[in-house]
Formats: C-alpha cells, sequence, structure tokens
C-alpha cells in the first residue's frame, strides 16, 4: 500500500506529513537519513498519526541528531506518538531510557 507520508527540509527543521507507518518509514528513511545534517527540529505537525515503525523511525532520527552534538527538538504530537513512546519507554525528545530493566534472580 502507498504511503502518503513525505518530508522535506525547512532551514533548521525536518518536516514531516503524513501518516507515519511501515511504508512510511521505509519510503522515507533514504531521504530522511541523508537530510540530517544542521537540523535541529523534527517538526510532527503535519503527521496525522504513527504506529511503532513510525515510532522507530523517528527516534533513531533523533539519535542520529545527538550522535551528531545536538538536542533535537520535536514539534507537534501525532497519533500514537505519546502511547508508543511510553510503551517503547522513550522519554519526550525519543530517546531510550537508561533506567536498566530489573534481572530475575
Amino acid at each position: 500500500m502507498a504511503s502518503n507520508a513525505a518530508l522535506r527540509r525547512e532551514g533548521e527543521a525536518l518536516v514531516l506529513t503524513g501518516a507515519l507507518d511501515r511504508a512510511a518509514a521505509t519510503a522515507l528513511w533514504p531521504q530522511a537519513s541523508t537530510s540530517l545534517a544542521g537540523v535541529r527540529t523534527l517538526d510532527l505537525r503535519g503527521v496525522e498519526r504513527v504506529d511503532s515503525a513510525g515510532v522507530a523511525l523517528l527516534a533513531e532520527l533523533a539519535a542520529r541528531l545527538r550522535s551528531a552534538g545536538g538536542e533535537p527538538r520535536l514539534v507537534g504530537s501525532p497519533a500514537g506518538l505519546v502511547e508508543l513512546a511510553a510503551a517503547y519507554r522513550l522519554t519526550p525528545q525519543l530517546d531510550f531510557q537508561a533506567s536498566p530493566l530489573p534481572v530475575a534472580s
């Protein structure tokens, strides 16, 4: 199924639109991963909804921005983002929380 998702660069922002689902994550990854130089903001105001693949895409983009020395700013909160980020134990900036899981004895 074709995705209606898209991304474009606007200054220091990577602007994403449409539904960020598995098809979108696959289609957008090549362009997104090569568009990160100088990005400080992930603009999600035009994103309708995200699924787990969309959250994975966003978390990886945020991680790459952090590894380049910045702290990404997220703008917008599409349907599904808060719930899935909590389920995957991501911070509001889509970083994995540092607290380890308890070890069963």
